[in-house]
C-alpha cells in the first residue's frame, strides 16, 4: 500500500465524489506526497476549502480540515494562521471559488504575504454547480451561461497573483505529476504567500461543451501544449516568448521573491504597541 494512504480517512465513501476522468484526485495525491516528503506531522497540517469540486478534497484527508462557505476559504485560513502561526495552512480552491466570489480575499491575501499555500484547481468552468462560466473561462468558450461563447476575457491566475504582491507563484498541469510534486515542495518551503495554479480536467462539463474529447484527450492536450519555464526562457525573441505564453501552458515556478512575512510583521507591530502602552502607564 502506498505510504500516502495513511493520510486518507478510511471511513469515507470511495472511490470519491468526483466525476470519472476528473484529475482533482491527482492534484490531491501530489500535495499529500509533498507533505509526506517534508515529514510534517499530520497535526501540523490544516486544509481549508470553500465550495466547489476542488473544495471536496479536504473531506478525504486525515489532517485538520475546514470546509467553509463559498469564496471564504482564504479568510478562514488567514484566521487559522494568525491564531497559530506554527501550523502549515493550505487553501484548496477552484477558479470560481477563488477568483469570483472570493476574488477580493485572493488579491488582499497575496498583498499581505501571509505564510499560507493557496492551490487553485483551474478547470475553466464552474463544475459542481452546473457548468457556468468562471473568471478563467477562455474567450469564446461554451458554458451553460454562455451557450454562444464567452464574451469575457479571462484572468491569468498567476499574473493576477504576481500583480497583487504574491511572493511565490507557480503553475503546473495535472498531467505533469512529478513536476507538480516538486512545485508543491518548493511552495510549502517558501516563507510567505505561495500560489500554485494547477490546470485540471473537467470532461463532464468543460470538455463536453467545448468538444475537447474525453479525459485522456484532455490530459494529452496538457502534455503536448505545456512548456516549461526553462524552455520558454530559451526562446530567442520576445515575440516568440509572448506567442508561447499565449498559446502554451507555461509551467514551473514563475515568480519568487523575498519580502517580510505578515505574521512576523504583525508580531513586530504588536510588540511595539505593547512597549508604547507600557511606557505611557
Amino acid at each position: 500500500m502506498p505510504v500516502i494512504h495513511k493520510y486518507f480517512r478510511k471511513y469515507k465513501k470511495y472511490p470519491h465524489v468526483w466525476c470519472a476522468g476528473c484529475t482533482n484526485g491527482i492534484i490531491l495525491h501530489s500535495l499529500v506526497r509533498a507533505i509526506d516528503d517534508l515529514h510534517f506531522n499530520r497535526d501540523e497540517v490544516v486544509f481549508v476549502s470553500g465550495i466547489g469540486c476542488s473544495s471536496r478534497a479536504p473531506v478525504y484527508v486525515d489532517f485538520n480540515t475546514l470546509h467553509t462557505t463559498h469564496g471564504r476559504a482564504i479568510p478562514f485560513a488567514t484566521g487559522v494562521k494568525v491564531a497559530n502561526p506554527k501550523l502549515k495552512v493550505f487553501v484548496l480552491t477552484g477558479d470560481g471559488d477563488a477568483l469570483a466570489i472570493g476574488g477580493n480575499h485572493f488579491i488582499h491575501t497575496c498583498r499581505r504575504n501571509i505564510d499560507i499555500t493557496i492551490v487553485v484547481f483551474n478547470n475553466f468552468i464552474y463544475g459542481m454547480t452546473g457548468g457556468q462560466r468562471s473568471p478563467t473561462t477562455p474567450f469564446g468558450a461554451i458554458s451553460t451561461t454562455t451557450p454562444y461563447g464567452c464574451p469575457d476575457h479571462p484572468f491569468d491566475i498567476c499574473d493576477l497573483a504576481i500583480a497583487a504582491g504574491a511572493t511565490f507563484v507557480a503553475r503546473c498541469t495535472s498531467f505533469h505529476v512529478r513536476v507538480l510534486d516538486n512545485i508543491f515542495e518548493k511552495a510549502i518551503n517558501h516563507r510567505g504567500i505561495s500560489v500554485v495554479e494547477v490546470v485540471t480536467t473537467c470532461p463532464t462539463l468543460y470538455g463536453r461543451l467545448n468538444k475537447k474529447g474525453n479525459a485522456v484527450d484532455m490530459l494529452l492536450y496538457q502534455k503536448t501544449n505545456a512548456i516549461t519555464v526553462e524552455d520558454w526562457e530559451m526562446l530567442p525573441t520576445l515575440l516568440e516568448k509572448e506567442k508561447a505564453k499565449q498559446e502554451k501552458i507555461l509551467i514551473g515556478v514563475l515568480h519568487k521573491i523575498r519580502k517580510p512575512e505578515y505574521i512576523q510583521e504583525l508580531e513586530s507591530f504588536t510588540k511595539r504597541a505593547l512597549e508604547e502602552q507600557n511606557k505611557n502607564e
